[in-house]
């Protein structure tokens, strides 16, 4: 049984998000990308596989190696997903600065 895993968990962990930095400058391949942690290359390995199932990440075949290249798209349906939470947030908080310019305005 093939699970479909959740973009949402795959960028949950810290590790994965580095390595989505990483490969939004540059494509790499997994020993590139391997290098950069302290960690056993198959827990990398196994990262790159969840993001890629998440199609954060898009394998390509180059003679012997895979190269990973950055998905824009889903990180776009990611960031689309976000932005009206930003949006309030960035609302609340223009609103608490204005009471806070009120309230010091009157001492």
């Amino acid at each position: 049984m093939n699970l479909r895993r959740d973009v949402f968990q795959a960028i949950a962990d810290p590790t994965r998000r580095s390595i989505l930095m990483l490969v939004a400058t540059q494509s790499m391949t997994a020993g590139s990308i391997a290098s950069n942690f302290d960690t056993a290359r198959p827990t990398v390995s196994k990262h790159l596989q969840i993001l890629t199932e998440c199609e954060l990440l898009k394998s390509e075949q180059n003679g012997r190696e895979i190269i990973y290249h950055l998905n824009a798209n889903k990180m776009k349906e990611i960031a689309d997903f976000i932005e009206p939470f930003r949006k309030m947030w960035d609302d609340r908080f223009n609103k608490l600065e204005d009471i806070m310019k009120n309230y010091q305005s009157k001492k």
